[in-house]
């Protein structure tokens, strides 16, 4: 049997950064942009709000770039506030580097089974060869869980009983699954 399992985001992530005012570490993206320009030069910035006091950051996304190299689409996109354009910002390497920010994922995700509410009863059910059951994980953003995480709740299971699976070796994969994934990846439920 083949399951497809899908990590969605839900909201997007607090950025991880020290507030000046308050020493507070997490600021929430609201999908606002602030765009500048002087002359032929642009900036723009993503902005962030403290969690803790209220405070806003701004996240640098174009620094003194000549007008004409930007696409008009992006332009649109900013000045309309996208929050598509900001979940894609905030999970661009270069952006993070270039403002020396992480990303907090707590609760701003979740696991679609498909809606495969039976899967807990297959795994207590699995009873010969044939019974195996395959999944592909996808992930929708890159978003960093750990598998056995992913496992626990796509069956129903704990944590540990899913570590117990994968030490017995009836949870097999290509990929390690202890640490953290953000791209897609299979394993097997052997009975």
């Amino acid at each position: 049997m083949l399951e497809d399992w899908v990590v969605m985001p839900t909201c997007l992530p607090l950025v991880l950064r020290r507030c000046h005012a308050c020493a507070s570490e997490r600021f929430r993206a609201n999908g606002k942009f602030r765009v500048n320009a002087n002359h032929k030069l642009i900036d723009a910035w993503l902005l962030a709000l403290c969690t803790g006091c209220g405070e806003t950051t701004k996240l640098t996304i174009l620094e003194r770039t000549n007008v004409r190299s930007v696409r008009p689409a992006l332009l649109d996109q900013m000045h309309d506030n996208d929050p598509g354009l900001a979940a894609e910002l905030l999970q661009d390497p270069v952006v993070r580097r270039r403002n020396r920010i992480a990303l907090d994922w707590d609760n701003a995700w979740r696991l679609d089974t498909g809606g495969s509410d039976h899967l807990d009863r297959e795994v207590n059910h699995v009873s010969d060869a044939s019974d195996a059951i395959d999944v592909s994980v996808r992930f929708a953003a890159r978003i960093p869980v750990r598998p056995v995480r992913l496992i626990a709740e796509g069956f129903g299971l704990s944590r540990a009983e899913v570590e117990r699976l994968i030490m017995e070796g009836s949870v097999v994969s290509a990929v390690r699954l202890s640490g953290k994934l953000s791209g897609d990846f299979t394993f097997t439920l052997k009975p």
